[in-house]
């Protein structure tokens, strides 16, 4: 839809005409975002930060519990749900006594074995509750760049999904080996979204430990701008990217974008969302406009990626142009 304001007015009204394209772009990214409802099969990945508690380590059983209910009403709903989860290295540490994050290589693969069957049973225990059965699946890197272990690992996927099964997946940190030939996943995020290349996914949610993609950490950057919508990741969007942002996390920013670049061009639309409020997961769902939305290589009629304003004016520019457009809607004659 092309908006022409009338002539009078001179930079008023292209500016205004500016914020109408702008309005006219995230309309269209809020009607994508309604029939996010529509997505059946899901993967969702829990960082370590969304499942422990940050100061202690430990598992976060409230939160693990109360995120089980949310797919248990997601799959109620006819949705196919695969969980990618982190948190064994983080949990295994607590459970061998270490202080802080192991940094040598076989302590990180003892306090993965031990810690994986520490949240397996967890999860096992939760879902229970429901009669929902659950599988472990522990990859590697050669599971999904190998062509013969990728077909055995999607028939896998396929068959428990087939028999309303949940995936719960994690790398196989035990036996994962920096092989020149196939190499580590190295974090979830890439997993996550290898995994839902893998399974022809339609959506993929990275539950993380802030709201969403800025263009800065607003952790340190009061005037960093959110990113409600990406169309397209080019180099300024990548220099966005940061580290990981808490002690038992091996994730940040980075990784997420390069998840999302294999999840778009796998044609799965990706959010990055809050894990703090594991309801979120319900708004999202919903087509809310909570987190980051990256949009699938299927979405061609959105060009521009959308951005918080940049200064309190444009706020009030925004709303007015809302009100105007409303009452060109119902009969005015502001737009034509």
């Amino acid at each position: 839809m092309i908006c022409n304001c009338r002539e009078s007015g001179g930079n008023e009204n292209n500016s205004n005409e500016k914020v109408w394209e702008i309005e006219m772009e995230s309309v269209k990214t809020m009607q994508i975002r309604e029939k996010l409802k529509d997505k059946r099969r899901i993967v969702i990945k829990v960082g370590t930060s969304t499942i422990t508690y940050e100061k202690t380590g430990n598992i976060n059983l409230d939160k693990l519990e109360k995120f089980v209910r949310v797919l248990i009403n997601l799959l109620n709903s006819g949705k196919e749900v695969i969980v990618v989860s982190s948190g064994s290295i983080a949990i295994g540490r607590k459970v061998l006594g270490l202080d802080a994050m192991p940094t040598e290589d076989a302590e990180k693969k003892a306090c993965a074995a031990v810690g994986q069957g520490r949240l397996m049973m967890i999860y096992e225990k939760f879902f229970a509750e429901y009669s929902q059965l659950t599988a472990q699946m522990l990859l590697t890197k050669e599971s999904i760049s190998d062509e013969e272990c990728r077909v055995n690992a999607r028939n896998a996927f396929d068959e428990l999904i087939r028999r309303h099964v949940v995936p719960i997946v994690n790398e196989n940190d035990a036996i994962a080996v920096n092989e020149e030939m196939y190499g580590i996943f190295g974090d979830n995020d890439t997993m996550a979204a290898q995994v839902a290349e893998l399974i022809d996914a339609d959506l993929l949610i990275l539950m993380s430990d802030i709201e969403g993609l800025y263009t800065d950490d607003p952790r340190t950057n009061p005037g960093a701008r959110f990113v409600h919508t990406v169309a397209t990741i080019d180099e300024d969007l990548e220099g966005m990217g940061k580290g990981a942002g808490t002690d038992g996390g091996t994730g940040g920013m980075r990784t997420k974008i390069e998840a999302a670049k294999i999840a778009t061009q796998a044609g799965a639309d990706m959010i990055i969302a809050n894990g703090a409020n594991i309801y979120t997961i319900n708004d999202i769902m919903a087509g809310k406009k909570v987190g980051t939305l990256f949009l699938s290589k299927e979405h061609t009629d959105i060009t521009e990626n959308e951005l918080s304003p940049e200064v309190p004016h444009y706020r009030r520019a925004t709303k007015r142009v809302k009100k105007e457009g409303s009452k060109a809607m119902i009969g005015g004659s502001e737009y034509v």
